[in-house]
């Protein structure tokens, strides 16, 4: 077999864009994103969506399409436009720019990304749930947890300990505290 060297191949990306109108505007949409964006989005999506140990599922559907709409588009937000997310998501879909977005987006790369956050989410939340994470948690916290033990030993007064035992001690009717 013969070898071909990579670069004899001469790849190019193409990167189509399809056009809607919008109020007049010209909205373009990018038909492939470099992998590292797609990551991103993926990624992004599942850190602000995560709450108490769930992922929300209103929030993942808000911060991926948004995401989407970020990454896919020609759109610039201002970083105030951007401070209210939930407000810029309800606009976007209330006024039905985000049915018109999704009617032109390529349904195989928005069906392919959603499965893949749809995945790791599942993947997390089991994971979150094994013996492996519960340990993976406390030797991160342990670092935090024993500068606060270090404090605590460090600020110990043992006058003020006797006072408290004393204290209990008398309001027990004299009696030892067990």
């Amino acid at each position: 077999m013969a070898e071909i060297k990579y670069s004899d191949l001469k790849l190019e990306k193409t990167i189509g864009i399809k056009i809607f109108k919008w109020n007049g505007k010209d909205v373009e949409i990018k038909s492939y994103l470099p992998i590292e964006d797609e990551y991103d989005i993926v990624m992004i999506t599942l850190q602000k969506a995560f709450e108490e140990g769930i992922y929300n599922p209103i929030k993942l559907d808000m911060y991926f399409h948004l995401n989407l709409i970020y990454m896919f588009t020609n759109l610039v937000f201002t970083d105030k436009e951007r401070e209210d997310e939930s407000k810029l998501y309800d606009e976007m879909k209330s006024s039905g720019f985000m049915n018109k977005f999704l009617e032109n987006i390529d349904p195989i790369k928005y069906k392919e990304m959603q499965e893949i956050i749809d995945e790791i989410a599942d993947a997390r939340v089991q994971y979150n749930s094994t013996a492996a994470s519960v340990l993976r948690n406390f030797i991160d916290d342990l670092p935090r947890n024993a500068e606060a033990a270090q404090k605590i030993v460090e600020n110990f007064d043992p006058e003020k300990y006797q006072a408290v035992i004393d204290f209990a001690k008398a309001a027990n009717g004299g009696r030892e505290i067990k």
